[in-house]
């Protein structure tokens, strides 16, 4: 009887596992993907979450710079922290010595303008406000961003941000609810409020610096759609940003652009210059877009020295404050925090108490100018030469990194080897307008988060250990590239 039920059941069928080299269901292929790409990417979630937060409506006095820390903020503190817990669970020394020293610099002109204010304790938010941008927010950014794969992800949510920032300011205009600008509510200014009238303009930029400098090289293997929608994108993305009224915005992107241009090539330098003065042409000329106050904002970059306007004036006065302030403490500056308090002992009679703000769902207010709307000069006023040193030592370092390594990536693809091309672009870009905005504006307000990242994205471009690899070059785990060309170290 025994032998008869063993025999029986050793004739039952047994299941068996699926032949792994058997090609899966499309449903089950694409769960499989799905997958994979979450496992991959949720590292970047708190990047990509402190990028897209500022789409997001400001919470009450948020708009204004009053309400405290706005969820981005928090966002770039989880990303400071998951960085941390990574960097001591895997033991590793993730930054090159070079990289650590550029990256840390600005932390010492922090440290000295925080000691030797007046008030080191009224200097303590300013400290930490400092650190966070220039230094722990670009730090993760490096940290995190593991390939070119990384890179254009986060490059793909300040896309988005710019698009639905964007979106926003040009109903405001259409519907005449934006900031108060010339005696009408026409200001686009996105969800940042009229008190931070450069948010949009800034998050527009970046957006739109990305977006032609895709166009101009696209990444290695990319799909035949991705140029025409960036060069959509772009031209999309023009409307805000001249809607914005924003001087300071407009001259930094076009000096970025001119930047951008040479750097992708004579040829393509030549076609994308026809076709943005073509689509300008079309959008102010052509529909007539906001043209006549444009024209006057233009014109009156022209006379900023002959017949400035008020606001310009204030600008000079303040830019007289910071650099009499330095004067008066040239190696340490007045500490941080310190240029409200000291601004009326070293500024002219000339100088207005405050801007006047109305429009975007707020009521008519005055506010106080406290700052110089100059990161030069307000750096060199509150940290002296110190800070101005660290400072635009670490940018200058950046930015001539990011220039010598596009060159070489461009060598590298005549060779015949893939280069990440696209992402030296974006970052060589982003990096030269934030560089020459900050002649015009300073740090404040809810989008100065972004700033972090994109000196992160810059330095992650500029300071990496290892020559940065194409998609089709980027190593597994094991050393070999994956199959799609694609890693999931």
């Amino acid at each position: 009887m025994n032998v008869t039920l063993s025999y029986a059941a050793a004739q039952e069928p047994v299941p068996c596992e699926p032949d792994p080299r058997e090609p899966l269901p499309a449903g089950r292929e694409r769960a499989r993907q799905w997958v994979q790409l979450c496992a991959r990417q949720w590292p970047l979630l708190p990047l990509i979450g402190t990028v897209l937060l500022l789409a997001a409506p400001l919470p009450a006095g948020g708009a204004a710079g009053g309400g405290g820390p706005t969820p981005a903020d928090l966002a770039s503190g989880a990303l400071v922290v998951l960085c941390l817990a990574r960097v001591l669970w895997t033991r590793a020394t993730p930054l090159s010595p070079r990289a650590v020293v550029v990256l840390a610099l600005p932390a010492v002109g922090i440290a000295v303008a925080a000691v030797t204010a007046a008030d080191p304790v009224a200097a303590l938010p300013g400290f930490v406000r400092y650190l966070q941008v220039f230094v722990l927010v670009p730090t993760a950014v490096v940290l995190l961003v593991r390939d070119a794969r990384d890179f254009r992800t986060v490059v793909g949510a300040l896309a988005v941000l710019a698009l639905a920032q964007g979106a926003v300011g040009v109903h405001q205009y259409a519907t005449g609810t934006g900031a108060s600008y010339m005696g009408e509510d026409v200001r686009a200014v996105g969800t940042f409020g009229p008190t931070d009238v450069m948010g949009m303009a800034t998050v527009v930029s970046y957006g739109l610096l990305a977006a032609v400098a895709l166009a101009l090289r696209p990444p290695p293997g990319a799909p035949r759609w991705l140029r025409p929608a960036a060069l959509a994108l772009g031209a999309a993305l023009l409307v805000p940003l001249a809607l914005s009224f924003s001087r300071g915005a407009w001259i930094a992107t076009g000096v970025a652009a001119a930047v951008l241009l040479p750097l992708a090539g004579l040829r393509v330098a030549v076609r994308a210059l026809a076709v943005g003065t073509a689509v300008s042409v079309v959008l102010v000329g052509g529909f007539g877009i906001g043209s006549e106050m444009i024209s006057q904002r233009l014109d009156s970059i022209t006379r900023v020295s002959a017949a400035p306007d008020r606001s310009v004036s204030d600008r000079y006065a303040m830019w007289a404050a910071a650099a009499s302030m330095w004067r008066a403490e040239p190696v340490t500056g007045v500490g941080l925090k310190g240029f409200p308090a000291h601004r009326d002992a070293h500024s002219s009679v000339g100088l207005s108490s405050g801007s006047d703000t109305a429009g975007a769902g707020q009521t008519f207010h005055r506010q106080a100018l406290l700052s110089p709307h100059n990161m030069y000069l307000l750096i060199l006023g509150e940290q002296g030469l110190i800070g101005a040193v660290a400072f635009v030592g670490s940018w200058a370092a950046l930015l001539v990194g990011g220039v010598r390594r596009l060159v070489r990536s461009g060598r590298r693809r005549r060779s015949g080897r893939p280069a990440a091309r696209d992402c030296g672009l974006v970052a060589v870009a982003l990096l030269t307008w934030q560089t020459v905005d900050f002649l015009y504006a300073d740090i404040g307000g809810p989008s100065t988060v972004l700033t972090g990242v994109v000196l992160g994205l810059a330095a992650w471009w500029a300071l990496a250990p290892d020559e940065v690899r194409g998609p089709d070059e980027t190593p597994d785990r094991d050393g070999t590239p994956d199959r799609d060309g694609t890693s999931t170290a």
